[in-house]
């Protein structure tokens, strides 16, 4: 894993931060990603992560990374029930990325109903408006000066389709954006372990195992966005242009940004 994620070879080292209260937290450079043609990317620019339901000496940690903008990309309703902790420094700011209907997740009858649920979910970022001019404003906003952390719930879906749209502008090949994307499920797997455990405990065995679709990254989800931005716009530059609204400018200083 060290070998494909980093793209230089084996990983010489763990991210410089490990949040043991945000455990998805990690640069969206990852640990020594390059582009496809070799450019190493800048680390120290975007940051994802999970909800932030940090202690102070996470919070403090994040500070001393000179975030200066924090995006929360969670529906008002789920901002209201799990508020943030406020990163010392940063400046908060909300945009509203449609993510999984909670509504749906209670009726939820198999397994299969809930991968259906993710299908529908990744449509939603390509297919509805109001989450594409939420993205485009949010990856508009990334143009700005600073070190800009983004984050949803879990940290996965809206928070890894965003972070595989920052790789793609900075050149990162398929093979790699997809990797990282997965290993959410390495770096969460504690805080998934405990929702499933409480699932469990709630609801019994058979429930928990109809929702665990819900808290993996998969890449057939990733691949559901992806087909759906061929069949609607052609290219993801398309998308970005087109679906987001994206101003030319735009890409350019992501990419200049992203890219060492």
């Amino acid at each position: 894993m060290g070998e494909e994620l980093g793209g230089v070879g084996p990983r010489a080292a763990e991210e410089l931060v490990r949040l043991g209260s945000a455990d998805n937290f990690r640069d969206v450079a990852g640990p020594g990603y390059r582009a496809g043609d070799g450019t190493p990317l800048r680390g120290g620019v975007y940051y994802r992560s999970n909800e932030l339901q940090l202690t102070d000496e996470d919070a403090a940690s994040i500070a001393a990374l000179g975030v200066s903008a924090v995006h929360d990309l969670r529906t008002l309703p789920e901002v209201e029930h799990r508020p943030s902790v406020d990163v010392p420094g940063a400046t908060r700011h909300h945009v509203d990325v449609l993510g999984i209907p909670l509504d749906a997740i209670s009726e939820l009858a198999d397994a299969e109903s809930a991968v259906a649920l993710m299908e529908r979910v990744y449509l939603g970022f390509v297919g509805e408006p109001t989450t594409r001019e939420a993205l485009g404003s949010l990856l508009t906003s990334f143009a700005d000066d600073g070190v800009h952390l983004f984050h949803c719930s879990a940290g996965k879906d809206r928070t890894g389709w965003t972070a595989a749209l920052l790789l793609h502008i900075a050149g990162v090949a398929d093979d790699l954006v997809l990797a990282d994307y997965l290993l959410t499920n390495t770096r969460a797997e504690a805080s998934r372990a405990a929702t499933l455990r409480l699932l469990t405990e709630a609801q019994g065995p058979e429930q928990a195992a109809v929702f665990e679709p819900v808290l993996l990254a998969d890449a057939a989800y990733l691949h559901t966005s992806y087909a759906a931005v061929e069949e609607r716009y052609g290219t993801r530059e398309r998308y970005l242009l087109d679906g987001l609204g994206l101003e030319p400018r735009v890409l350019t200083t992501l990419r200049e940004r992203l890219r060492a």
